[in-house]
C-alpha cells in the first residue's frame, strides 16, 4: 500500500523510497524489514509511517524525510538547509584518494561549499594521514557538518567563510599551500528551476543550488583564478560539473593555464573537474 500511495503522488522510485520510509518508522533497516514481515506493527508505528510517506507525497525528499543519506557507506545526517549528497559526488572521493595515494607525509585537503561535510569528512576518514578544511558561507551548514564529523569520528576544521577568501585563510594560517581543493558548488543557472524536480525545486536550498547571477562557471573560473595561489605546484582542483559544463570547464582552464581532464560518472555525464597546473 505505501508503495502505491507513493505512485500515485508520481514518485519515481516508489518502491524503494517506501522500504525506506517504512523501515525508519519502525526502527529497522530495510533487511530486517524484510525479515520481519509478518512482526505485528503498533498503532504508533503505523501513525509514524503514514507521517512519514505523506511528506514524501507532498514530494519532500526522502533524505529530509528520515534525517539521512548514505555517502560512501556511511550514513550522514541531512536537513533541510543542506544539499543532500548524491551517488555522482562520490566520484570526487575516488579521484582524491587516487591523486594523493602514496604521498608519504600528511596532506592538505579543503573542500569548499562543504555542505554536509561529506566531501570533508570522507576524504579525512578514507585518507588517514591528511589535515582537511571545510568552509560554507551557511552557519548552519557548518554546525550540521561538524555534526556529522564528530558522529563519524572524522577530524575536520570546519569554518564559515564565503568562497576563495577562506581558502586563502586557511593557507596563510598553515603557511603553506594545500595538495588538493574539492568542490561542488553550485552550478544550475536561476532560468532552469522549472527543469527541476519537485524535490529539488521546492525542498533543496537554492544557495547551494543556483550559480551566482546566473553564471554556472563563476565557482569554476574563482577557483581556477585563484588556484596557483592557493595549491602546490603538484597541486590539484576537483570541482563537480553540471550538465554540459565540461567544454566551457575545458576552455576555461586552458586559458588559464591548467591541465584539465573531465571524468564521467556511471551515468556517462561529463561530472568531474580535474585540474593541475600545465607544465612549463
Amino acid at each position: 500500500m505505501a508503495r502505491e500511495f507513493l505512485e500515485r503522488k508520481g514518485v519515481e522510485e516508489a518502491r524503494l523510497d517506501a522500504e525506506l520510509l517504512v523501515s525508519h518508522a519502525l526502527g529497522l533497516d530495510r533487511l530486517q524489514l524484510f525479515l520481519e514481515l509478518e512482526r505485528p506493527i503498533t498503532s504508533s508505528e503505523l501513525d509514524r509511517a503514514r507521517d512519514l510517506l505523506v511528506r514524501r507525497g507532498r514530494r519532500e525528499p526522502t533524505a529530509y524525510v528520515t534525517g539521512k543519506r548514505e555517502f560512501y557507506g556511511r550514513d550522514f545526517v541531512v536537513r533541510t538547509g543542506v544539499l543532500i549528497p548524491r551517488p555522482e559526488t562520490e566520484l570526487i572521493v575516488d579521484r582524491g584518494r587516487e591523486l594523493l595515494a602514496g604521498a608519504g607525509r600528511e596532506v592538505a585537503v579543503a573542500d569548499l561549499g562543504t555542505g554536509s561535510g561529506c566531501l570533508a569528512v570522507t576524504l579525512a576518514l578514507e585518507l588517514g594521514d591528511a589535515r582537511v578544511w571545510g568552509t560554507d558561507i551557511s552557519a548552519d551548514a557548518v554546525e550540521l557538518a561538524r555534526e556529522n564529523a564528530e558522529r563519524l569520528e572524522a577530524e575536520v576544521d570546519f569554518r564559515v567563510a564565503d568562497g576563495v577568501s577562506g581558502l586563502a585563510a586557511i593557507v596563510s594560517e598553515r603557511g603553506g599551500p594545500l595538495d588538493l581543493i574539492v568542490s561542488n558548488p553550485p552550478y544550475i543557472e536561476p532560468s532552469e528551476a522549472d527543469s527541476l524536480a519537485p524535490e529539488v525545486r521546492e525542498y533543496e536550498p537554492e544557495v547551494a543550488l543556483f550559480a551566482p547571477a546566473g553564471d554556472p562557471d563563476h565557482w569554476l573560473r574563482a577557483l581556477l583564478d585563484a588556484g596557483r595561489e592557493l595549491l602546490t605546484p603538484e597541486g590539484s582542483l576537483l570541482v563537480e560539473l553540471g550538465h554540459m559544463q565540461a567544454e566551457r570547464a575545458r576552455s576555461l582552464a586552458s586559458d588559464r593555464g591548467w591541465d584539465a581532464t573531465v571524468h564521467e560518472d556511471l551515468a556517462g555525464i561529463e561530472r568531474v573537474f580535474e585540474a593541475q597546473r600545465a607544465a612549463g
